[in-house]
């Protein structure tokens, strides 16, 4: 027994010095460590159980060489995991990698030379490149997009149909065409991990890998299937039944516990108690078992609608900080495939798509066969299920009434029946708000002000309202990317100081958070809180006062500059009454598009220039312009160039590619942030350089972000405001707006006053000579 356990306490030996060296190289943190520690030991306990059940008293050299395969294999995981919230040299990955792969025909020759070949030996072979082929496609995910976890994947998902057809469990024929497809899959994740080649040589190469690993198992699954009656597989090890009835019981109380608000995402989430499982165990006790197994499906049916109206919810937070709404958040839908497809290109989207209605149907399949499997263990021992079952009810009762938690959650729990119960609540309070909104909308003070009498103070004036794509406080303020931005306003305030310009700036609330952006425009707009789509459509089918009428029925030419409109937007003229509308298509814009956004800020402004501010006889303008550089995903990003050379946008060919790869949406929170703030200074830069090169005097611009960025660059805490800037030549302007406690300059004070968003539209209006309806 001492010799069985020298060669796995070497192993484990080793791997806990490399993760030692890993850590002081290179930072391992905690996840990082644990991964990395539990596949050391993992293996090594695997193996000595090997050894002992076949009576291998010894490691060879050839199994010597494998065991400190695995050992590199463990330290190349904990850096994955590393990579995934920090910095990670990718030549510290791929080298280790590399010196994995190159053992891998090592080891194999060796054992052929000494006569050592044993199963036990190709069995700790395969697992472990098979282990070191999912880290790397988890690794390599960033670079080609989540499909590629398709090849890590493979084997296991093998092993898990062997569950359900116990003949893919049989051995088949050494098949030395087999070992050179792994050894591709290695050695193609590698180099793609290293991210030296460009992305279409990439793509050519992990598809070519995917088809040979599908051939591979194809042929393996046809040669199985074919002698399925010859031989019998192995009978499972007695650890197998009880093995797998705990996996699904697992994944019906994970299903249950997983909290439906990313702050709560804590380990003590799984501490609680869900009643509606206490329930089915009970029900699974004392039910027939044909009635039982209709339980169970519809039980496990009811769960998949839990995970995924849960996912919704966990989403939505994420990027809206608020819960999904059943009434109006399905008609986001259309949009977000615009978003999809102007972020990622037609590819991207589909496989977003393919992604979501592939993890639907997994999520239905791993929950109606979770709830069939633990039935049919509570059935198989009734009296131990009994006693558990009670324990359980027990401890619910006593946690409800004493109020006990766990990191915030309460232990005694009722996930499910919370979680539906709030969106019979929210559905409820969406039909109540339509009724009270509708009133609200109908009353405006100054929906019936005659022109003469409105806007007295800003005649001759062109008035621009500028909307910074999610320009939030963030960007300003308690980041550690704000100081940057700060530097910025500072210098773009000089700036405009030296053009004759100053500014005064304060804080917003949005009724919008990450997204939406539409609701912000219209709440500004109309002085209303639109703070959701039923809003919104309530009002745009009606005829709300808003801003741009207000200076169309006052005599100014209306502008609707919308350059992410490729189509044309009816509603502009419709609704907000723009006499002219500017888009995509009618900028004469013939460079390339920036991810989401299909122009770039310095182009909107040159083209709104010549188009509106440069011809001579000419009313005077008031235009809303939506500026989208700032758009999510932030990447890739142009930037300021001579307004000599900007031409028809031909100067930005050399600066990106047409589209962001899938990961820049879900990329690193540093990177994100950072890109974040860079795309925010980009469009502030580009908003000054247009005020100097218009020499315009008689410019008055209202500049504002539309809503804070999505939590991934926020946080979860982060309030709903956005800055806003009055910027005018003519100090007159500046002083109508005195009494409202701005602060001079483009960096609003942090502790100056907040008002919301909707009240926008009627201090502007009153501040600058507009008169009230009697």
């Amino acid at each position: 027994m001492r010799r069985v356990q020298v060669g796995p306490a070497t192993g484990l030996a080793g791997a806990a010095a490399l993760l030692v060296v890993l850590t002081v190289s290179v930072g391992l943190g905690g996840p990082a460590l644990v991964v990395g520690g539990a596949c050391a030991v993992v293996t090594c306990l695997l193996l000595a159980r090997g050894m002992t059940r076949t009576g291998l008293d010894r490691l060879g050299v050839a199994n010597q060489v494998t065991l400190l395969r695995a050992t590199l294999v463990a330290g190349v995981a904990a850096l994955v995991v590393q990579s995934w919230t920090a910095s990670v040299p990718r030549p510290l990955v791929v080298s280790l990698s590399a010196v994995a792969l190159a053992l891998d025909a090592v080891d194999g020759q060796l054992a052929r030379r000494n006569g050592s070949v044993t199963r036990l030996g190709a069995a700790f072979d395969m697992e472990t490149d098979a282990f070191l082929i999912l880290v790397l496609s988890a690794y390599v995910v960033p670079v080609a997009g989540s499909w590629v976890l398709a090849i890590g994947l493979a084997r296991y998902a093998l092993l898990a149909a062997a569950q359900a057809w116990r003949w893919l469990a049989n051995p088949t024929p050494p098949r030395l065409w087999a070992k050179v497809v792994a050894a591709v899959q290695g050695v193609v994740l590698a180099v793609v991990g290293s991210d030296l080649l460009p992305r279409r040589w990439t793509e050519v190469l992990l598809t070519g890998a995917w088809l040979l690993l599908v051939e591979s198992f194809g042929h393996q699954a046809w040669v199985l299937w074919r002698q399925r009656h010859r031989q019998e597989a192995p009978a499972r090890a007695r650890w197998v039944r009880p093995a797998v009835d705990a996996l699904a019981f697992g994944v019906v109380w994970l299903a249950l516990a997983l909290p439906p608000r990313p702050d709560l995402l804590r380990p003590g989430a799984l501490a609680a108690v869900p009643v509606e499982l206490v329930v089915f165990l009970a029900l699974a006790l004392v039910l027939p078992t044909a009635i039982g197994r209709v339980l169970s499906v519809a039980a496990g049916l009811l769960l998949t609608v839990t995970v995924v109206v849960t996912a919704l919810d966990l989403g939505f937070y994420e990027g809206l900080d608020r819960p999904f709404d059943p009434l109006t958040d399905p008609g986001y839908a259309g949009s977000g495939l615009d978003l999809l497809q102007s972020s990622l290109g037609r590819t991207g989207q589909v496989t977003v798509l393919a992604g979501i209605a592939l993890g639907v149907v997994l999520a239905t399949v791993a929950c109606v066969w979770a709830a069939l499997r633990s039935r049919r263990a509570v059935r198989s021992r009734p009296e131990l299920w009994l006693r558990v079952t009670g324990v359980l009810t027990v401890v619910w009762a006593v946690a409800g009434a004493a109020g006990a938690q766990v990191d915030g959650v309460p232990v005694a729990a009722t996930p499910a029946a919370s979680l539906f119960a709030a969106q019979v609540d929210q559905v409820q309070a969406d039909l109540r708000d339509r009724a009270a909104f509708r009133a609200e909308v109908q009353h405006d003070a100054y929906a019936l002000t005659p022109g003469s009498r409105l806007l007295t103070r800003l005649r001759g004036k062109d008035v621009l309202l500028v909307f910074i794509e999610s320009y939030g406080r963030v960007a300003v303020q308690d980041t550690w990317f704000a100081p940057r931005v700060d530097q910025t306003l500072n210098r773009v305030t000089q700036q405009l100081g030296a053009a004759g310009f100053a500014a005064r700036s304060g804080y917003l609330t949005s009724p919008t958070f990450g997204g939406i952006s539409w609701l912000a425009h219209s709440t500004l707009q109309t002085g209303l809180w639109i703070d959701s789509q039923s809003r919104y459509d309530q009002v745009l089918s009606g005829d709300r006062f808003t801003l741009s009428q207000a200076f169309g029925r006052a005599g100014w030419r209306t502008v609707g500059d919308v350059p992410s409109d490729g189509h044309g937007w009816p509603l502009g003229k419709q609704f907000y009454r723009y006499d002219q509308m500017y888009g995509a298509s009618n900028v004469g814009y013939r460079g390339p598009r920036f991810s989401y956004a299909r122009v770039p800020d310095q182009y909107t402004f040159k083209a709104f220039y010549h188009r509106e501010i440069q011809p001579r006889d000419r009313r005077p303008v008031m235009a809303e312009i939506d500026l989208d550089s700032s758009h999510t995903p932030w990447t890739p990003l142009p930037h300021v160039v001579p307004w000599d050379q900007l031409g028809h946008g031909t100067v930005y060919d050399g600066m990106t590619e047409s589209h962001a790869s899938l990961f820049q949406l879900f990329a690193q929170q540093g990177d994100t942030q950072r890109n974040y703030a860079t795309s925010i200074r980009y469009s502030l830069h580009s908003l000054v350089s247009f005020v100097r090169h218009a020499h315009d005097n008689k410019l008055v611009m209202v500049v504002l972000g539309d809503h804070q960025p999505h939590t991934v660059v926020s946080g979860l805490d982060a309030s709903h405001d956005v800055p806003i800037s009055l910027i005018a030549h003519d100090p007159r302007v500046l002083d109508r707006i005195a009494s409202w406690g701005w602060t001079p300059g483009m960096l609003p004070d942090p502790h100056g006053p907040v008002a919301r968003m909707d009240t926008f539209r009627n201090r502007f209006l009153a501040a600058f000579g507009s008169q009230r309806t009697p």
